[in-house]
C-alpha cells in the first residue's frame, strides 16, 4: 500500500509539472527508417549499421516501438522477436533479466550507450536493473549480431547492443506518461525539450518513477530515472553535448532457482501443479502487533550515474574529430545471509510453506552470547558491495580521402577501480555479528552497524563508502587500466562497400585484498595486499563487404579474429592473490555471409554464421556439490580450456500487403556445442578445494555436449516468431505476436560432467514452448497537431502458458535420487513417479511468468 500511495503522489506531481525531452516521439513511428537515426541521436563515436551498406546482421528498434510494446517487461525482452536472441526474466526480480545472442551471454555481448561500453570492466557482466531508465530516453536500439561494426577493442563475441539516446537539440515539446499493470505496477514520467535557441543552446530533461512488484512472490521494488542533456552548437564546426543519466533502484529478489518438486509441494492449491510465483528467498516474522510481515533475504540496490561530454569538431569538409569524456561512479550491492546459528543456516529454517521462519531465526540469534561465542555464530543479512569509480575517454578521427575511400583512427582509454566488501543490513534479532575474516586483526570483533538498502543514493559522483570498521567477511578491490587504439579503412563505390578494421589493447589488472597480511604465504608463494598489475595484450581484426546486386538484392560477408583478454577473476582465480598459472588469451574466430531482399511490400534477410571460441575460462557460482562422503556443500567451480562452436542460420522479414496490415516474421536455428573436454577445479564458499562424489578427477567431459548457460540460465538453439499489426483506422494499431522457443538446453553442472557417463547423456533439454502477446495503441489528436493523447495496453502470455524458461541443473529421469533424507533414495525419478512434463522434479528451474498486463496513458504537447 505504501508503494501505491507514494506512486500516486508521484503521478500527481508528474501530471502537474512541465517536462522534457521525449517529445520527438511526435515524429517517431515503429516504421521509421534507419536514415532518421542520425537526426535524433548523439552521433560522435557511435558505429551504426546502415542498411544495404554495413556488412553485418543488424536489427533496429525505434522509440515508438519501445513505448508501445515494452510495458512492464524487462528491457531486453523487447528484443525477443529478433533472430537468435533469447531474453528472460531469470529469477523474476525487477531488472534481473538475462540476455543471450547466438548462444552467448551478456558478459560476452558488448552493451553500449551512445557508443560507450558499459559492461563491467572486471567481469564483463551487465546488470539491466542499473539501466531501466534507458527505456524512457532511448531513441534507437540497434542490435548487431556477431562481430558487429564497432571499431573499439571490445569483445563482442555474440553481438553488440547499442542504446542510442536522443540529443539535446531536438524539437521543442514534452510528454507526460502514466502506466499501470499487474502486481501494483505504477509508472509515471514527465519530459520536456526546449528545442534549439538562436544561440545554439538546447536542453532536454526527463524524470520517471516506477514501483510495485513482479509476478513472483515478494519482489517489491522502487526505481527512479533521470536524464538531462545540454547542447551548445558554438558554430558550424564545434558542437558540445553534455549528458547525465541514472536509475537508482532497490528491488527484492529471487536468486535461488527452486526444484520443480518444491514448486509443486508449496502450491497453495495442492493440485499437483507448480506454483510459478514461489520464492524461497524470503519469509515472515511476527511484529509487535501480532501481524505477519514479509522480509526478503535477497535483494539488490544500485545507482549508476553516467556523465558524458561529447565534442564534435568538424575540421573541414573532409575531416572530423569526435571525443567523449565520461565518468560513472556506481554504488550498491546485493543482500544475502551470512553466518550460522546453532550450526544451522538459512535453509534449515524453512516453514511448511517453503518460506523462512524468521521468528525461529530471531529467537535462535537472541540466545547467542557474542562475548563467548565464536566468530560467525549468528545468522544475519549482509550486503555484498560492488561499487566502482570508472573514468574514460573515447576519441575518433575520421577523414575522407576521396569520394571512395575513408579512414578513421582513434583511442579508447579507461580507468576502473572496484570496491568489494560486505556490510550488515539486518541482524535478524542478534546483538551483532562476530567477524574474524581480517587477518590483519588478531582478535575477532563484534559489528552491529546496519545499512538500509532501500535508502537510495542520488549523488552523481557516487558518494562515500563504508568505513573499514563496518566491513565484514571480505574486503578486496579490483583495479583495471585499459588503453587501446583502433583504425578502420572504408571503401564505397557504386554498389560495393567494404571495410577493414583492427585494434590493439592492453588491460592491466591488480587485485587488492585488504584482509591479507603482507608477506604471508599462500600455496608456497609469498603474497601481499597488492598483487601489482598484470598487463595482458590483446587485439582484433575484422573486415567485410556488401554488394548491392540491384535495388532489391544485396549480399554481404564478414569475418574476424579476436585475441580476447581474460577477466579479472580469471587472472586471479579462487578469490586469491595468486596469478592463474594457466593464464592465456581467449581466441574467437567468426565468419558470416548474408543476403537481403527489399521491395515495396516485402523485405527479408538471411544470414549464416559460424563462431569458434577457444581457451574460454568460466567460473560457475551457486553450485551445490555432493561430496565423496555423501554430504553436500555449496560453492563454485572454475573451468579451464573450454572450446565452443556456435553456428546457425537466421531469417527475418516484413510483409506489408497494404497500408492496413503488416506481418513480421523471424526464424533462427543454431547448433551450439562444446568441442573437446576441459579441466575443472571446485571449491566451497570458503575457497577450500572439494572432491566430488563419483568424480573421475579434474577433467570435465564436455565433447559434443550442447552449450547451456553459465549460471541458473538456459540457452535455446531454435526460436521463431510471427507478428501481425493491423491499422483499421488512422492512429489505431492492434498487434499480436506468436513466439516459439525450442532446443532449449539447461546449464552444465560441473559436479555432473566430471563423470564420463554424463557426457553420453549430454545436457538436459527442456520442453519447447509457444507464447502469445497482444496489444493496441490509439492516438487521440487535438486541434493543435502537436498535441495528442495516446492510450495503449499489452497482455503478455495471453493463454497463461506454463513453461520453464531457465534451468540450473541437468538431472534426467533415469538418474537416481541421492538425498539422504529422501524416502525415495536409490530409486530413479521415473521409478518414483517424480516427473513433470518429462522433466525430473529434482531439477532446479525458473518458470516463466503467467499472464501479465500493462496499460499506458500519455499526453504529447
Amino acid at each position: 500500500m505504501k508503494l501505491i500511495n507514494k506512486s500516486i503522489l508521484t503521478a500527481v506531481i508528474t501530471l502537474s509539472t512541465a517536462s522534457v525531452y521525449y517529445a520527438q516521439q511526435v515524429q517517431d513511428t515503429v516504421q521509421t527508417k534507419s536514415k532518421d537515426i542520425d537526426e535524433v541521436i548523439l552521433r560522435g563515436v557511435t558505429d551504426i549499421a546502415k542498411d544495404r551498406k554495413t556488412p553485418v546482421a543488424a536489427s533496429t528498434i525505434k522509440a515508438a516501438q519501445l513505448a508501445e510494446r515494452l510495458g512492464n517487461q524487462e528491457l531486453p525482452e523487447i528484443l525477443n522477436t529478433t533472430p537468435s536472441v533469447y531474453a528472460t526474466k531469470s529469477g523474476g526480480g525487477f531488472g534481473d533479466g538475462g540476455l543471450t545472442i547466438r548462444g552467448f551471454e551478456s558478459r560476452n555481448i558488448a552493451v553500449m550507450v551512445n557508443g560507450m561500453p558499459v559492461n563491467d570492466m572486471e567481469g564483463g557482466a551487465v546488470y539491466f536493473s542499473n539501466w531501466t531508465g534507458l527505456s524512457d530516453v532511448t531513441s534507437t536500439l540497434q542490435v548487431q549480431r556477431g562481430l558487429g561494426s564497432s571499431k573499439l577493442a571490445i569483445a563482442s563475441v555474440g553481438g553488440t547492443v547499442n542504446f542510442l539516446t536522443r540529443s539535446a537539440d531536438m524539437k521543442k515539446g514534452g510528454v507526460i506518461r502514466l502506466g499501470v499493470g499487474n502486481n501494483d505496477y505504477l509508472k509515471t514520467s514527465f519530459s520536456y525539450n526546449t528545442g534549439k535557441s538562436k544561440d545554439g543552446v538546447s536542453a532536454s530533461f526527463l524524470m520517471s518513477r516506477q514501483a510495485g512488484g513482479t509476478y513472483i512472490e515478494n519482489t517489491d521494488y522502487e526505481s527512479y530515472a533521470y536524464f538531462f542533456a545540454l547542447g551548445y552548437e558554438i558554430n558550424k564546426k564545434h558542437n558540445l553535448q553534455f549528458t547525465i543519466t541514472s536509475a537508482p533502484q532497490w528491488h527484492d529478489q529471487r536468486t535461488f532457482a527452486p526444484t520443480i518438486q518444491n514448486y509443486i509441494n508449496y502450491n497453495p492449491d495442492h493440485d499437483g501443479s507448480p506454483y510459478r510465483r514461489y520464492n524461497s528467498d524470503f519469509g515472515y516474522y511476527t511484529d509487535a502487533n501480532g501481524n505477519k510481515v514479509a522480509l526478503a533475504n535477497r535483494s539488490n540496490y544500485y545507482a549508476k550515474p553516467v556523465m558524458m561530454l561529447n565534442w564534435d569538431w568538424t575540421m573541414n569538409e573532409k575531416s572530423k574529430l569526435s571525443t567523449v569524456l565520461y565518468m560513472s561512479n556506481g554504488r550498491g550491492g546485493g543482500t544475502g545471509d551470512l553466518g550460522r546459528v546453532g550450526g544451522k543456516g538459512m535453509t534449515d529454517f524453512y516453514d511448511t510453506a517453503g518460506h523462512f521462519n524468521y521468528d525461529a531465526i530471531f529467537a535462535a540469534n537472541a540466545a547467542v552470547n557474542l562475548n563467548t561465542a565464536g566468530a560467525g555464530s549468528t545468522l544475519v543479512r549482509r550486503s555484498n558491495i560492488n561499487s566502482h569509480n570508472w573514468y574514460g575517454i573515447l576519441a575518433n578521427f575520421q577523414h575522407k580521402i576521396n569520394d571512395n575511400w575513408n579512414f578513421s583512427i582513434g583511442t579508447d582509454d579507461r580507468y576502473y577501480y572496484g570496491y568489494h566488501y560486505q556490510v550488515l543490513t539486518d541482524l535478524y534479532g542478534a546483538a551483532g555479528y562476530k567477524d574474524a575474516a581480517n587477518k590483519n586483526i588478531t582478535a575477532p570483533r563484534i559489528v552491529n552497524t546496519l545499512y538500509d538498502y532501500k535508502k537510495l543514493t542520488w549523488n552523481p559522483f557516487g558518494g562515500k563508502l563504508a568505513p573499514a570498521e563496518d566491513q565484514v567477511g571480505y574486503s578486496n578491490d579490483g583495479e583495471v587500466l585499459w588503453y587501446s587504439g583502433f583504425a578502420q579503412v572504408e571503401y564505397n563505390k557504386d554498389n560495393l562497400s567494404a571495410f577493414l578494421q583492427g585494434s590493439v589493447s592492453n588491460q592491466g589488472y591488480q587485485r587488492i585484498d585488504n584482509y591479507v597480511v603482507d608477506g604471508s604465504t599462500l600455496k608456497g608463494q609469498t603474497v601481499n595486499t597488492k598483487t601489482g598489475f598484470k598487463n595482458i595484450f590483446g587485439y582484433n581484426i575484422k573486415g567485410g563487404a556488401n554488394y548491392n546486386i540491384n535495388e532489391q538484392h544485396n549480399v554481404f560477408a564478414n569475418l574476424g579474429y579476436y585475441s580476447k583478454q581474460p577477466f579479472l577473476n580469471t587472472v586471479y582465480p579462487s578469490n586469491q592473490q595468486l596469478i592463474n598459472p594457466y593464464l592465456t588469451n581467449e581466441k574467437i574466430s567468426s565468419a558470416e555471409i548474408g543476403y537481403g531482399f527489399r521491395s515495396a511490400k516485402f523485405t527479408a534477410n538471411v544470414n549464416v554464421y559460424r563462431t569458434q571460441w577457444k581457451d574460454r575460462w568460466l567460473r560457475k557460482t551457486g553450485q551445490t556439490f555432493t561430496l565423496a562422503d555423501g554430504s553436500t556443500t555449496t560453492g563454485y567451480s572454475e573451468i579451464n580450456g573450454i572450446t565452443e562452436i556456435h553456428q546457425g542460420v537466421e531469417f527475418d522479414g516484413v510483409y506489408k500487403p497494404n497500408r492496413f496490415l503488416e506481418i513480421q516474421g523471424m526464424f533462427s536455428w543454431g547448433d551450439y556445442y562444446y568441442k573437446g573436454n576441459a579441466s575443472v577445479a571446485s571449491f566451497d564458499d570458503n575457497n577450500n578445494p572439494v572432491t566430488l562424489a563419483g568424480s573421475g578427477g579434474n577433467e570435465l567431459y564436455l565433447d559434443k555436449v550442447k552449450v547451456g548457460g553459465s549460471s541458473n540460465n538456459s540457452i535455446p538453439q531454435m526460436t521463431a516468431s510471427l507478428g501481425l499489426t493491423v491499422k483499421p483506422v488512422k492512429d489505431l494499431n492492434i498487434f499480436g505476436t506468436w513466439r516459439y522457443v525450442g532446443k532449449l538446453y539447461s546449464t552444465i553442472d560441473a559436479g555432473t560432467f566430471t563423470n564420463i557417463s554424463a557426457q553420453e547423456k549430454g545436457v538436459l533439454k527442456l520442453p519447447d514452448f509457444n507464447l502469445f502477446d497482444v496489444g493496441f495503441s490509439y492516438k487521440i489528436r487535438l486541434q493543435n497537431e502537436s498535441q495528442y493523447f495516446t492510450i495503449g495496453a499489452n497482455v503478455y502470455n495471453l493463454f497463461d502458458k506454463i513453461y520453464i524458461s531457465d534451468s540450473a541443473t541437468s538431472i534426467f529421469g533415469t538418474d537416481k535420487i541421492t538425498a539422504n533424507n529422501d524416502p525415495d533414495k536409490g530409486k530413479t525419478y521415473e521409478e518414483a513417479g517424480r516427473m513433470y512434463n518429462g522433466i525430473a522434479t529434482g531439477n532446479r528451474a525458473y518458470f516463466g511468468f503467467g499472464t501479465t498486463w500493462a496499460a499506458t496513458l500519455s499526453f504529447n504537447f
